[in-house]
């Protein structure tokens, strides 16, 4: 099949060219092209970042290379030339600054539509989601995330709703849609004694055929002949900084590669092939707060991910495996310095997120408790005057707001103040309308331009699968 002919609208997706490293020839990236051109994608892998910015690609290949000698799977794929890269641009219907529903809903539904809807036009419309139209083919399909499965990105892959918010509603959605296997947090919207309704979702699962797990334990012991509900915290799951210093989370709560590897055992033997979407959520969560251990960690569980991605896709050769993000967010980097270095390096001290520091002191803690708490989790004291400051934010929680903080913790004016001491800067904490980095491999990668729409990728998944736009 001639597959530049396979759509009318063929022609967004010819062979573009690749930018590529000046002292390195384009021998890999061309033998890769030449191998890919007019061969099926049988299964698509794609993993997002969400709200990764450019800064926070870098800084966690820098931190992994400075700490280890060995940078991020991501960059080394740049750096080996095995896939085609390119720019996106990450805009909704509504503004040129995306929220993550809108997002995925371009990539979904293959329409811009306004933030805060899933699939769901500025006129009321629906669009049909992706991973319907590949149920619809014959694919299996799932979705795996760090933030509850019900949350914006892994719905925008599968549903239509006017709200993001309505996340019961989407959990119920997701049982009657059928998907194979969705994994995450969100026991808030299946558990009975938290939803509205009071439906016990989790028996409607099981009546269904699910298997329901609730532990990494149960995760891996899951029959690979049966749909799988994870479901793993009551919200997002703990940070990977978190998690991985304490003992009982790493027991009980799966890592992003683990939930990823399982996910392709259970769909890999499936005649047709399948479509999974993997999702670093905290990653958001995390720039949102300004939180830069939960930042940097939380990228490193993805790209521990996309390396259980690439390791199935290259002994596989029929799979397209998709890397990026949906939109940047706070736009952190290191700040020039003469300790930057050194200031920078001392984040490898870090064992806890700011999020864990600010929990644990109180309206009650005293200076000298402020300053342990701080030293045990960054490594390193602070002066009393310091202490006392982050203190005054705890005599009245409502001075700072920001996504993601019910609590109104002082996320802000914490990571300010460790800016002195670990050379990192944000310029907000909220969305930005950055181009993001895009990157592929296998099967379809060569349709790839060096420059796209978010929404031009809902199409080229299509197209590399030779899945016909009809439905």
């Amino acid at each position: 099949m001639d597959r530049r002919k396979f759509f009318k609208s063929g022609s967004l997706f010819t062979i573009g060219a690749v930018v590529l490293n000046p002292l390195q020839g384009s021998a890999n990236i061309a033998d890769l092209q030449s191998i890919n051109k007019n061969k099926k994608a049988k299964n698509i892998i794609l993993l997002v970042s969400d709200g990764m910015s450019t800064g926070t690609l870098n800084m966690t290949d820098l931190f992994l290379n400075r700490k280890t000698g060995t940078g991020s799977n991501w960059i080394q794929l740049y750096k080996d030339n095995k896939v085609s890269r390119a720019l996106m641009d990450t805009g909704s219907a509504s503004s040129i600054v995306t929220d993550s529903a809108a997002a995925s809903s371009s990539w979904g539904g293959g329409y811009r539509v306004n933030n805060g809807s899933l699939n769901v036009s500025p006129k009321g419309e629906p669009h049909l989601p992706l991973w319907q139209k590949f149920k619809k083919a014959g694919k299996m399909a799932g979705c795996v995330t760090t933030v509850p499965i019900t949350h914006a990105t892994p719905a925008g892959f599968c549903v239509n709703s006017k709200s993001r918010n309505a996340q019961e509603d989407i959990a119920e959605d997701y049982l009657n849609l059928g998907f194979d296997i969705m994994m995450g947090g969100g026991d808030l919207y299946f558990n009975p004694k938290s939803r509205k309704d009071k439906k016990n979702l989790y028996a409607a699962y099981k009546a269904k055929g699910y298997q329901v797990v609730k532990s990494r334990s149960e995760m891996l012991q899951a029959s690979n002949s049966q749909p799988i509900l994870g479901v793993f915290s009551e919200e997002g799951l703990p940070y990977y900084v978190d998690r991985n210093s304490d003992e009982n989370l790493k027991e009980v709560i799966p890592t992003l590669a683990e939930m990823a590897e399982k996910a392709i055992d259970r769909m890999k033997g499936h005649k047709n092939g399948f479509v999974l979407q993997i999702e670093s959520g905290k990653v958001d969560w995390a720039a949102h707060a300004n939180d830069i251990a939960g930042l940097i960690h939380d990228q490193i569980a993805f790209d521990e991910a996309v390396k259980v991605a690439m390791d199935f896709a290259e002994k596989d050769q029929q799979t397209l495996v998709i890397i990026t993000t949906d939109h940047g967010n706070a736009n952190p980097g290191i700040i020039y310095g003469n300790e930057a270095n050194a200031n920078f390096d001392s984040i490898h001290k870090y064992t806890q997120t700011n999020e864990w520091i600010l929990n644990q002191i109180k309206v009650d803690s005293s200076v000298s408790q402020v300053q342990e708490i701080i030293e045990k989790a960054n490594g390193h004291s602070i002066s009393t005057d310091e202490a006392k400051t982050v203190l005054s934010y705890y005599d009245d929680l409502h001075k700072e707001d920001g996504l993601y903080n019910y609590k109104k913790l002082p996320y802000k004016a914490f990571a300010t103040m460790q800016e002195q001491s670990n050379a990192v800067g944000w310029i907000s904490m909220n969305h930005s309308a950055d181009y993001v980095e895009l990157a592929m491999y296998g099967p379809g990668s060569e349709l790839l331009k060096p420059f796209i729409k978010n929404t031009d990728l809902h199409y080229l998944m299509l197209q590399a699968a030779e899945v016909e736009n009809k439905f």
